[in-house]
Formats: structure tokens, C-alpha cells, sequence
């Protein structure tokens, strides 16, 4: 622990049960305090009923005391400066009390896992040739059951929902203890620890055991680049700067008005080290999404001049926090080799997702969130002026294959005023579903694993709020009804067409037909796998075109497998009547053409009627309606 090395430190530090009695031992890192004891229900809350002693050097306080499963607790911590005591919560507690309240509780982690057949088979779902749609999920607003036992009521619901709309993977907002419900989870005190305000430590194990069993992965937000500065958390606890830098320009964040961590600091980087594989290790999640990340690599992020301290080469890149990142992703893939660890990084910092060996920081995946804001910007538009802002479509496939990247369409696109999807296109009714299911129909077609958050799949309109639920009574409407379909169907084309999936990360299988027909804002698109391939054509504005010619890769029948103007997703029918004929006329520098009817604001998916992967597999979707 004291070289940064030990990443198990759940094993040794917090309150763990002695095998057939109520006998626990108590451990704490506190190396700046004169004296710590454990306090609890078990002993009045009596700060010198069960003192710990210093083990050696190590800076770690321990000892024994008779508390019961179930027992609340803190530590009571005297500064060695002479400073008031402290009440600390268990920084490796794993559990708390539901918030307001701020104790630790005493439990154990025993659990009967059911998973095994999802956990033989995980590398191959979480592999890049793979089909991977997540499905981006806040536990608390999803829906909200009757008895508050979150993680057990929608464990059944939300797997089933998920595995029934194609998605193969669900992504949780960050599930680790916290104090302010309106943080989402992003302002994180337990770090060992799922919020009681769902249920038990086991019930969230049952959650994530119920998703495996229904063959969907299990992802989980996780961050280590800022804490909150409430008094029973990691500040200031042993009255000196244990967990965070002393000097605000390192240790502030100006955002979050929080916390950041001393990633130089040895115990710092085994305290996150081992909090990253705890919940790859006791909960069995496939997958670790690292919050902004963008923040930890950079010492000048969101500062001014004379803000920020530059590193020891002078210059604005935080070294320590690039070595930690690395040797975690190291370890969890060393550990766990069959799992993903996702980056949220903001910035064209280079290799974020390339090995470690490589120069990278060893991340399998990035979020493209350049393409998400170019992407929205442009959908945003009047079509008229989109034939100007073409480029914001067309940029991203300069860098495309620089990284193994995600697409995601965030929970960060749906609050604070930004708007729901929904709500950001423009147009009267018709015209914003129509763009919403276009909009759609793009994140499928183009390059790169999928992200969806929650609500976006049914065309919410109004912005998420977490303390409601999503408006599932909207599906009752034909529209957002026929929203839900086209995801439904568009998950199907995805994991079934290998051209989509098994050449994500892969520059070999993109290419452009046609990105050069601003004036029409239309594009056209192909990709590729082996023998395998599908084009994608796209209509930007309300105006249907009809006889517009297309190349094609080969001559013959090309099927319309996803027509998003279809009726039997609120569409008003313009299409193809389920096929066009190619025929050997050179187009776009192809060897074959065919004239489409293009919808007004819609995306037409063809394949070439020869192809072999029609049928989806069991629990995935219909074929789609042309």
C-alpha cells in the first residue's frame, strides 16, 4: 500500500467479520493522527471503548471489537496537530447508511452467484468485433417501485426491457455511495460501497446477477477525479490533506467546487487502484466507464493563468494521473481480461484507448464526444442551412479510427437546459420525430460502439428529471411508439449484420459513397466485414427525392432492411417497396447504381439480397419493416 502498488485493499482495510462471531476487525489509513478509535451503536458511540493501534510505520490503525452485522460505525480520529476530533465514515466501508445519515455499516459480501454461463462467455461480448449497444440507465428514475427496494424491483424489469430492445449491454450511473441525490452518483464518499438507497450490497449483486442471466452486461460509472468535501468523507481525514492536494490549485476542483485526488501520493493510487477492481472482482461488473477523465490529465482544466501548477518538465500535463490511469487499466485487463475499461475524455489527447506498451493509457474504449456535439449541432439546424454545415457530419471520419471509439448520445444531452432529443430538433411534430428516428439511424450506420441514455429510445420530450420516472405513458402514442420500434429493429440490423459490428474499430470497414452532396444534404455510406457489407443512405431535409442516383458496390437486388419513414414506425411510407435493382452503370466511382426514392428525413439501410445473415438470433429482435 505504501508503494501504490496494492490494489486488493478491500481485503485488509475496513471492517471485516471474524468467521463464526461478531468479533470485527477495524483497519484505517490514518497516518497523521495521534490516536483512532471505532465508534458505534455496538459501544454507545464511546470514543474510548475500542481503541486501534498503528501497524508499524504503515500509517494504518487496527484492532478488534464484538459488532454485529448490521452495526453502524465511524471512525473517531484525533489529529496529531492538536485539532478538534473527527467522525469519519469508513472510506472502505461496504455499506453506509442511507443518506442523510452518514455512518458506515458493518456487513459482509457473501453472496450465491448465478452467473457463470455469462461469465465463461463475456470476453466474447465485450470484445470489438462484437456487437456492443449500451443502454445508459440512472437506477433512480428509470421507474420508481412501490417498496424502494430498487435494485431487486427492476433488476426482472430492466433486463428483460433491455434484452427485448436489442441492447446487449446496460451502463449505470454512478452507483457508489453519495451524499446529494442531485449529483447523480458523480459526487462519490463511498467508493467500496452501492447507495443503500436501492438496498443492500447483496441486492445490488442480484441486480447484476439478474442482467447476466439475461445475457446483458453489467457497466458501471466510476470516479476517481474529484470527491465531495463533506465532513464524514475522505477531506481532511486524519486533519491533514490524506486524500486530496493541500494546495487548492491542485486540489480544487472550480466546476464541481469538490475535491481532487494526489495521484503522486502512494496509498491515493492503491486506494482507487483497488476501488476500480473491487467492482470488477465482488460484483462481477464487465466493464468500468471512467468518469472525465479529461480533468484528471491536464493540470490547467478549467483554470486561468497563474491558476495551476505546471509538473516537473513545466509543462500542463498531470503525470502522476497519467501513470495511475495507466497501471490501473494495466491491472483490471491483467485480472480481468475479459472486460472493457471506457474512457469519458473530451479532448483529442492522443491514444486514450491504445495499449500501455504503445504510449496509450490503456483504455479499450473512448467516447466520441466530438462526434456527439458535431452530430447534434448539425441535427439542430433548419434543413436549409444544413447544406453549409455538411462538414459536421463528414470530420469525424478524419479520426475516426485514431481510437476504439463509443458513440454516445449521453445522459449529459437530455439536462441543465440542454433539452431532450426530441425537443432539440427542429420543426413541428412530424418533422422532430422524423429527425429523432434519422438521428437514430445514424448512430447505427456509422462506425463505432453505441451509447443511449434512457427515455431517448421512446422520443421523451420533456428533459430528465431523477426524481421522477421516465414517461412511459408516451408509448401509447403512435409516435414515440414508433420510436421504440426503429431502436428495437435498429439493435436488430446492428448485432446481426456483421458489416456493423465486426468492423467498428476497424478504418477497412468504412468508406463513403457520396459525402460530397451538400446542396441535397444527403449522404450515402458503406460498410464492410469480409464478404459482408450494407450501404446507408441518408436524406437531411423534408424533401423527398425521387430517382436519385446511388453507387452501389455490385450489380443485382439490394433489399431495404430499414426504412426509417416506414409507417410501422410513424413515418408517412415513402420508400422503395422493399428493394431496388442494381444495375452495371458506373456511379460514384462504383461499379453499380441504382435509382432510390429517398424519404423526406430518413435513412434507407440496404443490403445485397444474396446475403446469408437475415434471421436474428433468439431474444433479439424482428427482422425490421421495410
Amino acid at each position: 500500500m505504501n508503494e501504490g502498488r496494492h490494489f486488493g485493499l478491500y481485503e485488509s482495510l475496513g471492517a471485516h467479520r471474524s468467521t463464526g462471531s461478531d468479533q470485527t476487525r477495524f483497519a484505517v489509513l490514518a497516518p497523521d493522527a495521534a490516536a483512532v478509535s471505532v465508534i458505534g451503536d455496538f459501544n454507545g458511540w464511546n470514543p474510548s471503548a475500542a481503541p486501534l493501534s498503528p501497524r508499524q510505520s504503515s500509517g494504518v490503525w487496527e484492532g478488534f471489537a464484538e459488532a454485529p452485522r448490521g452495526s453502524r460505525y465511524k471512525f473517531h480520529v484525533v489529529p496529531r496537530s492538536g485539532g478538534p476530533p473527527l467522525q469519519k465514515a469508513d472510506p472502505f466501508g461496504f455499506m453506509h447508511e442511507t443518506p442523510p445519515k452518514t455512518a458506515s455499516v458493518v456487513w459482509d459480501l457473501d453472496y450465491a452467484w448465478g452467473d457463470d454461463a455469462w461469465m465463461r462467455e463475456r470476453g466474447r461480448r465485450n470484445a470489438l468485433t462484437s456487437p456492443i449497444s449500451i443502454y445508459e440507465v440512472h437506477l433512480g428514475s428509470w421507474r420508481r417501485p412501490a417498496d424502494g427496494v430498487v435494485y431487486r424491483a427492476i433488476a426482472g424489469p430492466l433486463a428483460e426491457y433491455a434484452r427485448d430492445m436489442g441492447f446487449t449491454h446496460v451502463e449505470l450511473l454512478p452507483i457508489m455511495e453519495h451524499p446529494f441525490t442531485g449529483s447523480w452518483g458523480y459526487q462519490t464518499t463511498g467508493y467500496f460501497a452501492p447507495t443503500s438507497r436501492f438496498g443492500t450490497p447483496q441486492d445490488f449483486m442480484y441486480f447484476v446477477d439478474t442482467l447476466h442471466r439475461h445475457g446483458i452486461g453489467v457497466i458501471l460509472d466510476w470516479v476517481p477525479s474529484h470527491f465531495p468535501t463533506d465532513a464524514h468523507g475522505l477531506a481532511a481525514f486524519d486533519g491533514t490533506h490524506l486524500y486530496e492536494h493541500a494546495d487548492p490549485r491542485q486540489g480544487f476542483h472550480p466546476d464541481w467546487k469538490s475535491a481532487i485526488f494526489n495521484y503522486g501520493r502512494k496509498e491515493v493510487r492503491s486506494f482507487l487502484g483497488s476501488s476500480a477492481l473491487f467492482w470488477l472482482d465482488r460484483y462481477h461488473a464487465d466493464g468500468l466507464r471512467v468518469d472525465a477523465v479529461a480533468s484528471m490529465l491536464y493540470l490547467d482544466y478549467s483554470r486561468r493563468e497563474g491558476e495551476w501548477i505546471a509538473n516537473a518538465r513545466g509543462g500542463r500535463e498531470n503525470l502522476d494521473a497519467i501513470s495511475l490511469l495507466r497501471e490501473i487499466n494495466t491491472e483490471a485487463y491483467r485480472r480481468f481480461p475479459d472486460i472493457e475499461m471506457i474512457a469519458e475524455e473530451s479532448t483529442a489527447w492522443p491514444g486514450v484507448a491504445r495499449p500501455v506498451d504503445a504510449g496509450g493509457l490503456g483504455f479499450g474504449l473512448k467516447w466520441d464526444m466530438g462526434w456527439m456535439h458535431d452530430t447534434l449541432a448539425y441535427f439542430s439546424r433548419e434543413p436549409i442551412h444544413r447544406r453549409h454545415h455538411q462538414d459536421e457530419l463528414t470530420f469525424r471520419m478524419l479520426y475516426a479510427f485514431s481510437e476504439n471509439f463509443l458513440l454516445p448520445l449521453s445522459h449529459d444531452e437530455s439536462v441543465h437546459g440542454k433539452r431532450s432529443l426530441l425537443e432539440k430538433m427542429p420543426g413541428d411534430d412530424w418533422r422532430q420525430f422524423a429527425h429523432l428516428r434519422l438521428l437514430m439511424a445514424f448512430l447505427f450506420a456509422s462506425s463505432g460502439k453505441k451509447l443511449l441514455f434512457m427515455g431517448d429510445e421512446f422520443g421523451q420530450r420533456r428533459e430528465w428529471d431523477h426524481d421522477g420516472e421516465l414517461d412511459w405513458g408516451l408509448l401509447e402514442a403512435p409516435a414515440h411508439g414508433g420510436v421504440q420500434r426503429l431502436v428495437r429493429d435498429l439493435n436488430g440490423v446492428y448485432s446481426t449484420r456483421p458489416a456493423l459490428h465486426r468492423s467498428d474499430v476497424d478504418p477497412g470497414g468504412f468508406e463513403w459513397i457520396d459525402c460530397s452532396d451538400a446542396p441535397r444534404s444527403i449522404l450515402s455510406m458503406r460498410r464492410r466485414w469480409e464478404d459482408r457489407e450494407l450501404v446507408a443512405v441518408f436524406n437531411f431535409t423534408p424533401l423527398p427525392r425521387e430517382t436519385y442516383r446511388t453507387g452501389l458496390p455490385r450489380a443485382g437486388r439490394w433489399r431495404e432492411i430499414v426504412n426509417t419513414d416506414s409507417t410501422f414506425y410513424g413515418g408517412s411510407g415513402v420508400g422503395n417497396l422493399g428493394a431496388v435493382d442494381a444495375t452495371a452503370d458506373p456511379f460514384h466511382g462504383r461499379p453499380a447504381s441504382a435509382s432510390l426514392t429517398l424519404p423526406p428525413l430518413a435513412a434507407l439501410f440496404l443490403e445485397p439480397d444474396s446475403s446469408d445473415a437475415l434471421a436474428a438470433p433468439a431474444g433479439r429482435p424482428r427482422e425490421p419493416a421495410a
